[in-house]
């Protein structure tokens, strides 16, 4: 659901995660920041998306010139990351997000999700909060597709697009973007394991929300919507009415990195 460019990055590095047959080789760019205690932006990217994404190419290169550390990589199914996108799971998403949460080390970390990545960010956020991890300093989530396999793909779906996705496994959606893209009978039923909308949802850290008004992807209320759902009163959601889904103009891309800039240091202009 966000828009791509071109795959440039180096596969540099490779995590591994899972057992067996659903052992899965997952790529991943670290760049450390100027110091071992630089805070950490995590970004987690959308469905059918990667780390070569215009917000992530732009906000690594802000990372690099602030001299913030930056992790991002690619879902298994997706990217320069191994795996079957048709044998996916949010649990396997949220496996690898895990994983790739103890490269950070000790640092501070700001987690930025994008629509998929936005529903796996608060996934995390809420282990965390669970755990007692105190590392989170904020959640920055741009169009949060929270629930998005019940809330976004099956509670849209025609009758007989349900049934395909029953009887034969699988459904592929047409795509405002590119190709048809599949929507799996183990995507849904899995995602079923990890929904929000029961609310009381934990983050013992700041919550800010960047929505377009005009997301056909994400309509503007499902984030709204999340506002209730949080446990916490720390959280803004900033409406841009004449925003899509991709949130990538350049007005967009300063207001983002305005967003993690506050969350990190407090005394930097507003957003």
């Amino acid at each position: 659901m966000d828009q791509q460019e071109p795959h440039f990055l180096e596969i540099g590095q490779v995590l591994e995660t899972g057992q067996g047959d659903r052992r899965r080789r997952i790529a991943y760019r670290f760049d450390p920041g100027a110091a071992d205690a630089s805070p950490a932006i995590v970004w987690l990217s959308g469905f059918l998306s990667d780390m070569a994404s215009t917000k992530v190419v732009y906000l690594s290169n802000w990372a690099a010139a602030s001299g913030y550390a930056m992790l991002r990589f690619d879902y298994s199914g997706h990217g320069l990351s191994g795996g079957d996108i048709e044998r996916a799971s949010v649990s396997d998403w949220l496996e690898e997000a895990q994983a790739m949460m103890a490269l950070a080390g000790r640092r501070p970390i700001v987690l930025v999700g994008s629509s998929l990545g936005g529903w796996i960010s608060l996934l995390l956020a809420r282990a965390m909060a669970r755990s007692g991890d105190a590392r989170l300093k904020g959640l920055v989530l741009i169009a949060p597709a929270w629930d998005m396999t019940e809330k976004l793909m099956w509670e849209k779906m025609s009758e007989k697009s349900r049934n395909a996705v029953l009887t034969e496994g699988v459904f592929y959606a047409p795509s405002n973007y590119d190709d048809p893209y599949p929507i799996t009978k183990i995507l849904i039923e899995d995602g079923r394991n990890h929904l929000l909308a029961e609310g009381g949802i934990p983050v013992k850290a700041p919550v800010r929300i960047l929505q377009g008004m005009r997301d056909e992807d994400v309509p503007w209320e499902h984030s709204r919507a999340l506002v209730d759902l949080l446990a916490t009163d720390d959280v803004d959601l900033t409406l841009v009415k004449s925003a899509g889904h991709r949130l990538s103009e350049p007005a967009d891309l300063a207001r983002l990195s305005r967003t993690i800039e506050a969350l990190i240091d407090p005394a930097s202009p507003p957003a």
